[in-house]
């Protein structure tokens, strides 16, 4: 049909209308339509209303028909932070971490994203691609219809090329959409073991100049945390980022509170994620800076630490949005249901905020809500059809699957 659809007669159209990333109060507000409907036409959308409204003078012969009676339509699910290319696996690691050990001890007993890395410059581009496509599998079967990527799991000119290249090749050639970021500076490699300047400096002139002129990657983030990299050296590699075109992401404040959120609003960053431990200070600065903090409940969960202050940074007037993290040592998970239930059960967030929050807000943390995010005319026809009439099913039906089928730019691809 060409990417011809409508959509009718759903029990609630969710919109999630906008077109930039909703901060505070206005993140409770869905524009929820009865009985509605929208029309896909070419892979955009041209009509969103009610049934009778939206399909008022329309041939409907020449589109794909879909009944939603009973059923609620979403926009189709961003999840804006990821590690989905990686080799390896580390389900050692999470038995260490039953034990009592922590997520930094791993990391200097050699283990961590360090052990990763191992793993991933032994796999090839071959391999990689098949993991990733695997992994895109599932994160569509959940509803998701764009994704970010990042790198960091080679740590050297070549694998970091090869992470990137692998997640453009997806993008060509899986339904999912793949925003890449390159993530160099997301530990340090053991040949830098003693010079982490050393490797601040490889970065900056070795391997981001390929990345940016090559445009391999959209964006750069970096691991700025107490034994990774300093607030100097993270600034340093943003910096050199930006004057090579890139926009800016930072992991801000996972295991301490270090000033990450600060720094991100002080380089205007799209996004700062994690933020478990974010101060009041860096929230407020967030806040005013449009900065989207992007919150990582299954992380938490996974390594039992204090979730994010969502409630909070919402009630300061931030844009919140959710990720998965899907990784293979702080959260192996693409269960966009489970982060939906621990954000409104764990951290205060309302189903609304929620739902807001893996739409229009994780697009705009990715620089997309001016094309996806919700269910607007001019927008990409991406939806999710749940099997319940409610948006409100999704973190009641806790850590279970409630889409029945994806629609990407008007095709049913699930």
């Amino acid at each position: 049909m060409n990417g011809s659809l409508i959509i009718k007669h759903a029990a609630e159209l969710v919109t999630c209308s906008g077109f930039k990333a909703k901060k505070g109060r206005e993140m409770s507000r869905l524009h929820v339509i009865h009985d509605g409907a929208l029309v896909i036409e070419q892979g955009t959308i041209t009509r969103v209303g009610t049934t009778e409204n939206a399909l008022s003078g329309l041939d409907l012969s020449s589109f794909n028909v879909i009944d939603a009676t009973g059923k609620a339509v979403l926009p189709g699910f961003i999840d804006p932070h990821t590690h989905f290319v990686f080799g390896g696996y580390r389900a050692e690691e999470f038995s260490w971490r039953l034990r009592g050990a922590s997520y930094m001890e791993i990391m200097q007993r050699g283990g961590g994203i360090v052990n990763s890395v191992e793993a991933t410059r032994r796999a090839s581009k071959d391999e990689l691609t098949s993991l990733g496509r695997r992994r895109l599998d599932t994160m569509l079967s959940f509803g998701v219809t764009t994704v970010e990527g990042k790198s960091g799991y080679g740590l050297d000119h070549d694998t970091e090329i090869r992470q990137l290249e692998v997640m453009g090749d997806l993008d060509a050639s899986h339904p999912v959409d793949v925003v890449r970021t390159f993530l160099g500076a997301h530990a340090v490699p053991v040949e830098y073991r003693d010079n982490k300047d050393g490797f601040i400096g490889y970065l900056i002139s070795e391997v981001l100049p390929d990345v940016a002129s090559r445009k391999l990657a959209e964006f750069c983030d970096v691991f700025c945390e107490e034994g990774v990299f300093s607030i100097e050296q993270s600034k340093r590699v943003l910096e050199k980022a930006r004057a090579c075109g890139l926009k800016l992401k930072i992991h801000a404040d996972e295991m301490t509170m270090l000033g990450g959120a600060e720094l991100a609003a002080e380089l205007g960053a799209v996004s700062a994620d994690h933020l478990l431990h974010a101060s009041d200070r860096g929230i407020e600065e967030m806040a005013k800076a449009g900065v989207v903090a992007v919150l990582l409940p299954g992380t938490a969960f996974s390594l039992k630490e204090p979730y994010a202050r969502a409630r909070h940074m919402i009630d300061t007037g931030c844009a919140v949005a959710l990720a998965t993290d899907l990784n293979p040592g702080s959260c192996f998970s693409e269960s966009v249901p489970l982060m939906f239930a621990l954000a409104t059960l764990y951290m205060g967030m309302t189903p609304e905020e929620a739902v807001t929050a893996f739409t229009i807000n994780a697009a705009g943390a990715i620089g997309r809500a001016d094309t996806t995010g919700s269910i607007d005319v001019g927008k990409a026809g991406d939806a999710v059809i749940l099997e319940f009439p409610s948006y409100q099913y999704i973190p009641y039906h806790i850590g279970v699957n409630s889409v029945e089928k994806v629609i990407k730019k008007g095709e049913v691809v699930r």
